[in-house]
């Protein structure tokens, strides 16, 4: 059996004042053909598990490009065209085929294309033919739309946030897709538009039971597969929302009731599943007042996360931790290159002036000037992300007063304590640690913490919807209108 896999993903804000070219998937990731490491990336899941399968001797893998841009803004058609049209001239090349794995992330827009992974997926279908079957994963921070649904015989979607299970779910993936294109099972997709955009981390509950809950169900063999859309509210799509999809093995009356009943539970969970977010100065406050002996307490920069698609170069939360005079806490990530040229060019333990920070957006707070020390300078830095690598590129480590700063070169949110650690600041050895995430960070640093805090504070990310001016969403949804199923 001939399977061909290919990823192209990335997540678009279209609020975000950055743009999104090649240079950006060059930065972050691109895989040519058979250049894919041993290790997954968030997004490329399929490839890894895929060659498992393969190395078993029951599928010819063929494997096409994959890449990934950190979240930003718009991505120029220029850099859509090159990309998809790539993958599908080695789609060519390798037909026929019986299967194709995507590895997606959903949320990616294009100028000029409001639904860029509905496209390829359209376009795949046309060169395999209607008998081949398409398998592909989603975040849950995407969009889902009809162009999707018609085209993909199975979808899983990480079921986690922070994305811990990004590997099972490619696993899914992969294992539900063969089984269709061996005809073993006949898998029936049903979809429940559940009309809400809302934070639903999987930390804490009712999130954390719900996906429980999904699994269960799984485990119990009512349905192939589960998986909730969330949504990403940074992105003006007309698909805009959260969405419940479940799959059954040629029952499409079950897997209805089953999106239906789910859906709507999910609904109930409106305005009630995040954690407190409190403003800056309440956060640090309840922070000071733990018992850090216990371990550092961390608090997340929920808005300035890279993540969603922000530079992540907010200078708002610094200012108040400057201004109160703390002492051993440390933040990390800052995004700026121009401040990390600088403090390589200086060297460690150098004392300079410098400026850094607040260099891209009016509602991020303006740069911070102050005399620093540099701490640590190095190439090409890293942190992990579960399975997967993370590259920082060069990054700086300094101290202003009583606060130690890493400053990179790749946009990145935070993810694991080793984002100090590898740039010279023991994480265990600081009373808070400030990071910028909105709940990736959540898996790694929870363990390590005394406690977590997280910290809402308005900036480049659109985090209200009711006054988010979309012009792309038609469909009523929740919080924008009360009662979007009435």
């Amino acid at each position: 059996m001939r399977v061909f896999c290919a990823s192209i993903a990335t997540e678009t804000n279209t609020f975000s004042p950055l743009r999104c070219d090649f240079a950006d998937f060059q930065e972050s990731f691109y895989a040519p053909p058979g250049k894919h490491p041993d290790l997954p990336t968030l997004c490329s899941a399929v490839f890894t598990e895929a060659r498992k399968v393969a190395q078993t001797g029951e599928i010819d893998l063929i494997e096409g490009t994959a890449c990934w841009a950190e979240p930003g803004g718009m991505i120029n058609a220029g850099t859509w065209h090159r990309l998809r049209d790539e993958v599908l001239d080695q789609l060519r090349a390798a037909v026929p085929v019986d299967a194709v794995l995507l590895g997606l992330h959903g949320a990616m827009i294009v100028d000029g294309c409001l639904d860029p992974e509905g496209e390829l997926m359209t376009m795949v279908r046309e060169i395999i033919g209607t008998k081949a079957k398409i398998g592909t994963t989603f975040d849950p921070h995407s969009h889902l739309s009809d162009l999707r649904l018609k085209n993909a015989d199975i979808i899983t979607v990480f079921k986690e946030f922070p994305h811990t299970d990004f590997v099972r779910t490619g696993a899914d993936c992969v294992r539900l897709t063969l089984a269709a294109a061996k005809g073993e099972i006949d898998p029936t997709i049903a979809v429940f538009d559940v009309r809400m955009i809302d934070v639903l981390p999987t930390s804490v509950h009712p999130m954390r039971g719900f996906v429980d809950k999904m699994l269960a169900i799984e485990a119990d063999g009512k349905a192939l597969s589960l998986s909730l859309i969330h949504g990403f509210m940074a992105g003006d799509s007309p698909n805009l929302g959260a969405k419940m999809i479940a799959i059954t093995n040629g029952d499409l009356k079950n897997a209805r009731a089953l999106a239906a009943d789910l859906g709507m539970e999910v609904f109930g969970f409106r305005g009630r599943a995040r954690p407190p977010f409190l403003p800056p100065n309440e956060a640090i406050d309840l922070a000071m007042e733990q018992d850090h002996t216990k371990g550092p307490v961390v608090i997340a920069d929920v808005w300035d996360n890279p993540g969603g698609g922000v530079a992540g170069d907010s200078t708002i939360l610094l200012q108040h931790i400057l201004s109160r005079n703390l002492e051993n806490v440390a933040l990390a990530p800052l995004w700026d290159p121009m401040a990390v040229r600088i403090c390589h060019a200086a060297g460690e333990g150098a004392t300079l002036p410098l400026r850094f920070g607040g260099k891209t957006s009016a509602f991020a707070g303006p740069p911070i000037d102050a005399d620093v020390r540099i701490l640590k300078v190095q190439t090409n830095a890293e942190q992990r992300f579960g399975d997967s690598i993370v590259p920082l590129g060069n990054t700086a480590t300094i101290r202003v007063a009583g606060v130690d700063i890493v400053l990179t070169t790749n946009r990145s949110q935070a993810f694991s304590p080793d984002v100090f650690s590898n740039n010279g600041i023991d994480p265990m050895d600081k009373a808070v640690l400030f990071v910028k995430s909105t709940n990736h960070f959540h898996g790694a640093f929870a363990p390590i913490a005394a406690d977590v805090i997280y910290a809402s504070i308005d900036g480049p990310y659109p985090n209200n919807p009711e006054k988010t001016s979309y012009q792309h969403l038609k469909r009523p949804i929740w919080p924008i209108v009360t009662d979007p199923h009435k």
